[in-house]
């Protein structure tokens, strides 16, 4: 009789989730934000977000296939999906379709692949292509397309987000009323009535996808929270003091890549902290830091650049917040 005992390694808890259901399930919650991005911006929301997914998941194929030669392919286990499509979202939907298959290149060959595939990546690699795109073709990626439907004030807004008319007013000396009054409503930025990345622009969608997640219990309340929290405390603060340029808190959180941002980046399990302490500490950095990019920095917007500098930090924020192992010897004195 075998008495030899064999040992996994951990985690030892099993669950009934598998990691291919747990991708499809954010996929499925990311259906109400490209539906909206389709009415609005019409069917080349959908071929983006097609082509996107397409090439994500066969230079994911490919790369393990004929670089890393694995025999275990994880290219159709949905994450490559999820990669895709929220790079198509937080691109102009007007982008052209080469500059949409070399960011797919570089957030799975780069931010992906190169960390040795699914759960070693250490920065979010659908940010990693975005802000790749961003820095080598900041014009067609800041050069956003009226939808459909949106009439009041188009002429204002046409090629520019409200946070880039609100960045390039106040540099102009225009006042904030001014400013405003060129503005689509807080009503227009909730259902997705504005200029911007395909899938950012409607808050209701993705709030609609995060509560769906939050009950298949695929992310925790504790980062999208910091983040919010952060984001309406900071901007708060700075509204009270000078209102003449500093917008109110509901602007910036319904306006840019906050709520996708918050939603399904900074809590992406791979690249994010462990504990629901550390995720608190890990929202807070990057509350504070897209706000100190959307005041003071070169661009108007900052969530991208917020969560991939948290996301380097995420060992140290693990080290620090990670709960004793069981039955640690606590010393007296």
């Amino acid at each position: 009789m075998n008495r030899l005992l064999t040992v996994s390694p951990s985690p030892h808890v099993k669950g009934h989730e598998s990691v291919r259901s747990i991708m499809y399930g954010v996929v499925l919650s990311l259906i109400p934000a490209l539906g909206v991005a389709v009415y609005f911006f019409g069917l080349d929301a959908l071929k983006l977000t097609l082509i996107a997914v397409v090439a994500s998941v066969a230079f994911e194929w490919l790369i393990q296939k004929f670089l890393l030669k694995e025999s275990t392919r994880t290219a159709f286990d949905g994450s490559a999906i999820i990669t895709g499509m929220l790079l198509a979202f937080n691109v102009p939907a007007n982008l052209p379709i080469l500059m949409m298959v070399i960011g797919a290149l570089v957030a799975i060959g780069v931010g992906k692949m190169s960390f040795g595939g699914l759960g070693k990546n250490i920065f979010n690699p659908a940010l990693v292509g975005r802000v790749f795109m961003l820095i080598s073709w900041p014009v067609e990626m800041t050069s956003w397309p009226n939808n459909r439907f949106f009439q009041e004030g188009a002429d204002a807004i046409s090629g520019a987000t409200p946070l880039g008319i609100l960045k390039e007013g106040l540099g102009g000396d225009k006042t904030m009323s001014e400013i405003m009054e060129k503005l689509p409503t807080a009503l227009d930025y909730f259902v997705g009535n504005v200029p911007g990345s395909l899938g950012e622009i409607s808050a209701l969608a993705l709030i609609i996808g995060g509560i769906y997640m939050l009950m298949r219990k695929i992310i925790t309340w504790h980062a999208p929270v910091a983040i919010f929290g952060t984001v309406f405390i900071f901007s708060g603060i700075m509204h009270l003091v000078d209102p003449s340029i500093y917008p109110a808190p509901l602007f910036h959180l319904l306006t840019g890549g906050l709520m996708i941002g918050a939603i399904y980046m900074a809590t992406d399990m791979v690249s994010s902290p462990m504990t629901g302490k550390g995720q608190i500490i890990f929202g807070v950095g990057i509350g504070v830091i897209t706000m100190l990019i959307r005041y003071w920095g070169a661009y108007p917007e900052g969530v991208s650049f917020a969560i991939l500098i948290m996301n380097a930090t995420v060992p140290i924020i693990n080290s620090y917040t990670k709960p004793k192992r069981f039955g640690e010897e606590v010393k007296n004195g």
